[in-house]
């Protein structure tokens, strides 16, 4: 599929990724769709953003893939679930992309991390772009649910530098409510992760009410201390930001009269994974 088909006024780069897009892709035919996830030529982003400070170390572009098959109850881009509400853009434009920055980042000891949506519903893809960053000297992160991790071959795992792994929840019918999804494969990519000895750093989303219990977040830092790859952990608040986007979308949204974490939740949350040997933020 080539880019003749990706015409329009919405630029690559967005301000953050809060900004909602929808349809970017969608006159692009289900057949060229498929022939797109199956080379990884071209990919479907949400946008491109620059500076950021939280998705993986140093100041990073980060990558915004389209297309998720869990439905968080918390999330903040519902409208990165659908593939062609992304925009199709080739490996080659994305890393011309990313060459701009390309001494900005080494100075400033950062990289690029590709999020989403679920970048691993575009391995194909995911795994071209950061051949290239890797060529260009700039550190790579994966920012993934690791549902579908067994898609990237132990070659292609080289090519990440660093896996931030989100775990959502620890037990099975709570992890399925929360995300419609079962956690096996996550831990599953976490064991293999481990077992080759790659960086990861574990991401948790500390909701009230539903992922603030105790002994689901101890029973999480246990597993992660007990990989022994895990660098640190990222406990992020959970917010309403993203609460606009389900309303537009007309998506029902349950959690609209929940607070925001406190600093005095992450903090707790925070003292749980200390307890278990981990880094902690």
């Amino acid at each position: 599929m080539s880019e003749t088909h990706a015409v329009t006024r919405t630029p690559l780069q967005a301000i953050s990724p809060f900004e909602l897009r929808e349809g970017l892709g969608k006159h692009v035919p289900e057949s060229e769709v498929r022939a797109a996830l199956a080379t990884g030529d071209v990919g479907f982003l949400h946008s491109f953003t620059t500076g950021s400070t939280v998705d993986g170390p140093g100041v990073r572009v980060v990558a915004w893939t389209t297309g998720c098959m869990w439905r968080c109850l918390y999330c903040h881009k519902p409208d990165t679930w659908t593939m062609t509400n992304g925009m199709p853009v080739s490996v080659a434009r994305a890393a011309e992309e990313l060459r701009k920055y390309r001494q900005g980042l080494k100075i400033m000891s950062g990289g690029l991390t590709i999020s989403g949506g679920e970048p691993l519903m575009q391995h194909r893809f995911v795994v071209k772009l950061f051949t290239a960053a890797k060529k260009m000297g700039i550190h790579t992160a994966l920012d993934t649910n690791g549902y579908y991790g067994d898609r990237l071959t132990d070659e292609e795992l080289e090519t990440i530098d660093l896996v931030l792994l989100d775990i959502k929840e620890w037990d099975e019918e709570r992890h399925r409510v929360l995300t419609g999804m079962d956690a096996g494969p996550t831990r599953d990519f976490a064991r293999r992760l481990a077992a080759r000895g790659r960086k990861a750093w574990l991401r948790f989303v500390l909701v009230p009410g539903l992922t603030d219990d105790p002994e689901t977040i101890a029973s999480i830092a246990g597993f992660a201390a007990d990989l022994g790859n895990v660098e640190r952990v990222d406990v992020l608040p959970f917010h309403q930001l993203g609460r606009y986007k389900w309303n537009r979308l007309a998506i029902n949204y349950k959690l609209d009269g929940v607070q925001a974490a406190s600093p005095d939740m992450v903090e707790r949350a925070c003292t749980l994974f200390r307890k278990a040997g981990l880094i902690a933020h």
